[in-house]
């Protein structure tokens, strides 16, 4: 959502970033969408867009009442947010800086995060060289002269 840029100090309410989904749902664009006003439209229930786009300042409206503290991590902590296809694309055109990564989500909304899995599993590799036994301990190792 657009308070993130709020939350960050950058404006004081999402209206005043340019480039928001903010201003694009207020006032949707006829050409060069950033927005896909259809999928959003079908995805929160909408028929029309200015009922969209009502509903949308209240709840941006409601959200800076409560200090603009309300958090959505998929928004923040997300590579990608959007529909199932869009985020599989968004994915595979990553490559292989798309490997460890997966799209989670149902009910039309899905993101593409980080896997909680550990990259040693990803990357087939034991923690051998992380164990203790190959750990180099100062206190009880110092050979260094401080003289």
């Amino acid at each position: 959502m657009d308070l993130n840029l709020v939350r960050a100090g950058v404006v004081r309410h999402p209206s005043e970033w340019a480039f928001s989904g903010y201003n694009e749902i207020q006032q949707p664009r006829e050409r060069y969408a950033l927005v896909d006003y259809e999928g959003l439209k079908g995805l929160l229930n909408f028929w029309e867009m200015p009922d969209l786009a009502d509903a949308y300042r209240g709840w941006v409206e409601d959200a800076l009442s409560a200090d603009g503290q309300l958090r959505d991590g998929k928004w923040s902590e997300s590579i990608a947010v959007g529909r199932e296809s869009f985020v599989t694309m968004t994915r595979e055109k990553l490559g292989s800086k798309g490997k460890g990564r997966e799209v989670v989500g149902g009910d039309g909304s899905y993101v593409l995060q980080e896997s909680p899995t550990p990259y040693n599993s990803i990357l087939g590799h034991e923690n051998e060289a992380l164990s203790l036994e190959n750990a180099f301990f100062w206190d009880d190792n110092l050979w260094i002269s401080t003289e």
